[in-house]
Order: structure tokens, then C-alpha cells, then sequence
């Protein structure tokens, strides 16, 4: 059983004996598995937990799998298109996790698959607590292998339940920095709740603009041009600073899903610093709200795959601009203007433009 793996030394294909457990779980062929920007940092670094007694780390948290076999009483089958959650509870446990709300950790002793403490999806099969899988609809009208989707949605879908919460619309303008899978995703939630959206991001050509057209999004290339404001802020890009938050309209809601961080690309030019007074202005006087959010829950999963089921298939599989085997998983590593979202191929039989597959919709 292969699985793909990172140590110190970097990334490799390890091939490690079949997974045992205690029976209760279930066993999973590996299907597929999304690249994103926390794999890369995580090779680019090594691993920061591995788990107790490896050297090595499975790499993978964006999963897609088929269930092998399941236990007695299990509510899934053989057969079955399932992902699953990233995140499992610490052992103390925290009051967060104790109450199932593994998204909001207090205490930061979790473990999260594929990233610290317990080796990720990134396996030719693979155990999964059944509590913790999430089923996939493969019928008609459900998303097939476009299931890969889920996890990276699950993220806007808690995004945009704080806005929904938080943001009084008075010019119907939602605002997305960053057209990667992450941001274009934001966009598409945005639209199904009626926003008029615009996109910035740093290309001026290519898939992510084309994406941003198709699904009738303004896009900006750099942020000079903005003009007016927007009740619903998502930045996505990890390139922009408080400054951001000038753009908000009276009422509205700023939501960070990205880290800034110094060597970000620069997606518009929008990094300079708030004075605190400014910013205090805008809240306090604006009724605004500004907040940031880190992974997702069970719940989040669940909305997730309700919005990428209303969307058009054709413009999902446009958000995935290139496959990999898994043999070949060093160019899923690749960036650039073209690549949208990289995804592993983990059984070779799965075609590279992701048909062919009955659980496809057409």
C-alpha cells in the first residue's frame, strides 16, 4: 500500500504495510486527494508533529475516498463515496472539543490528519472512524468525484455563516481577495446568496479570471480601481492587511481566511497600515464587524456540499486545472497564474480530466 509521505529529508512515495485498526472503522480506497497551500508549506518545512513512534508523516487532508468495507451497524456500505474531517478532539479535552466543536479548539492539543499528529489521506487505502466520514452523494444530482471539493468549501461555508450572521446588506456588494480554489469558492457562496461579487487578484488572463467571468463575478486586477464599498469583505489572498477593512460599508462584515504573511504576493496593493483610530471608527462607528476563522466542523461539511450542489458541474471541474498521479505528485506541488487546484490522482484508473467514473455528473 502506497501512501505519500514527508520526513525531514522532504516528500517521497513510502510503501507501508495494509492499515490494521480495531475493526471498528472504516477502510477506505483512496480516490483522491487536494493539494493546497498547507501541503506545500508542510513539505517546504518538514513535518511539525508526526505521529508517535514515525518519522514520517502521510501527507493529505482534502480528501475523496471509497468505502472498502465497513463494520456491522455502520451507516455506510462498500462502495460508498465518502471524505472526511480533518480535525480530531486532544486528549484532554478542551471545553470546545468536548462539545464536538473540533473548529474551535482552545486549547491547540488536537490533532488535525495530514498535518500534525495523525497521518493524513494521502494512502492507497486508509482507516477512517466512521464519526468522523462524511458521505458523498453520487447519484445524479449529487457531486461525484467533484466530492474533492468538500473540504476546501467546508472553510467559506463558515465563513460565510459569521458573515450571514454579521453583515447588513446595504449595497449588495460582497468583495473577495484572491482568485485561488479558496477565494473562487468564497465567490461562488457569495452569488448564491445574491450578492453582486468582485474578485481581485494579481493575473490579468487565464483560468482564474475566466472562472471569476463564468460565474458572473467582476474581476479586478490589483485593487487601484475599487471604487464604493461592500457589506461582505472574504480575503483570501494572504496579501492584505486591515487596510482592508476601508472598503467595508456601514453594517458590514470582513472575514480572514488567509494569514498575511510578509512574502504574499501582492493581489492589489492594499497593505497599508490602519492608525487604530481609523479602525475603531469604522467598527464602532460603522457597525462593522472584522473576524477570522480556521477550519471547519461537521456542520460546515454538511453546507458545503449543499452549495456545491446547486453549482453548475462544468464550472467546478474548472476550478481543477490539472491531475497528477500519484507517482507524479511533484507537479500537483506546482503554482503559478494557470493552476487554479492540483489534485492527486490515487487510483490510476480514475481518468485525468476526472470522467468516466459512474458517481460523475454529466
Amino acid at each position: 500500500m502506497r501512501a505519500l509521505t514527508i520526513t525531514t529529508a522532504g516528500p517521497g512515495i513510502a510503501d507501508l504495510g495494509e492499515p490494521t485498526g480495531s475493526g471498528h472503522e472504516l477502510v477506505v480506497d483512496g480516490l483522491l486527494l487536494g493539494v493546497c497551500g498547507t501541503d506545500r508549506g508542510l513539505i517546504a518545512r518538514g513535518p511539525e508533529r508526526p505521529p508517535a513512534g514515525q518519522d514520517f508523516l502521510v501527507l493529505g487532508h482534502e480528501s475523496l475516498g471509497r468505502v472498502r468495507t465497513a463494520p456491522a451497524g455502520s451507516r455506510f456500505k462498500p462502495g460508498d463515496l465518502v471524505t472526511a474531517l480533518v480535525r480530531r478532539p486532544d486528549p484532554v479535552p478542551c471545553p470546545a472539543c468536548a462539545a464536538g466543536q473540533l473548529d474551535l479548539c482552545d486549547n491547540g492539543q488536537l490533532v488535525e490528519r495530514g498535518i500534525r499528529g495523525q497521518d493524513g489521506y494521502g494512502a492507497e487505502r486508509y482507516l477512517l472512524d466512521e464519526q468522523y466520514a462524511v458521505g458523498v452523494n453520487a447519484g445524479p444530482d449529487g457531486l461525484g468525484l467533484l466530492g474533492i471539493l468538500i473540504e476546501p468549501a467546508s472553510i467559506v461555508a463558515k465563513a460565510w455563516e459569521r458573515i450571514d450572521a454579521f453583515a447588513r446588506r446595504t449595497t449588495g456588494r460582497a468583495l473577495i481577495f484572491g482568485a485561488g480554489p479558496i477565494g473562487l469558492l468564497a465567490a461562488l457562496l457569495a452569488r448564491h446568496r445574491g450578492y453582486d461579487v468582485h474578485i481581485v487578484d494579481q493575473v490579468d488572463a487565464g483560468p482564474k479570471v475566466d472562472q471569476c467571468r463564468a460565474l458572473g463575478a467582476t474581476y479586478h486586477c490589483g485593487s487601484d480601481a475599487l471604487t464604493g464599498s461592500f457589506d461582505a469583505i472574504v480575503e483570501c489572498s494572504g496579501a492584505f492587511t486591515a487596510a482592508t477593512v476601508t472598503l467595508l460599508s456601514r453594517g458590514g462584515a470582513a472575514c480572514y481566511i488567509a494569514h498575511a504573511h510578509d512574502n504574499a504576493p501582492d493581489a492589489g496593493g492594499r497593505n497599508d497600515p490602519v492608525d487604530t483610530g481609523d479602525l475603531s471608527g469604522i467598527l464602532v462607528g460603522g457597525n462593522s464587524a472584522i473576524f477570522g476563522i480556521h477550519s471547519s466542523g461537521p456542520e460546515h461539511f454538511a453546507t458545503a456540499q449543499s452549495e456545491l450542489e446547486k453549482a453548475d458541474p462544468r464550472w467546478l471541474h474548472g476550478l481543477i486545472t490539472s491531475t497528477a498521479d500519484l507517482d507524479d505528485f511533484n507537479s500537483a506541488l506546482a503554482i503559478g497564474p494557470e493552476v487554479i487546484k492540483t489534485v492527486i490522482r490515487l487510483d490510476p484508473d480514475i481518468r485525468p480530466d476526472l470522467s468516466g467514473f459512474t458517481s460523475v455528473p454529466v
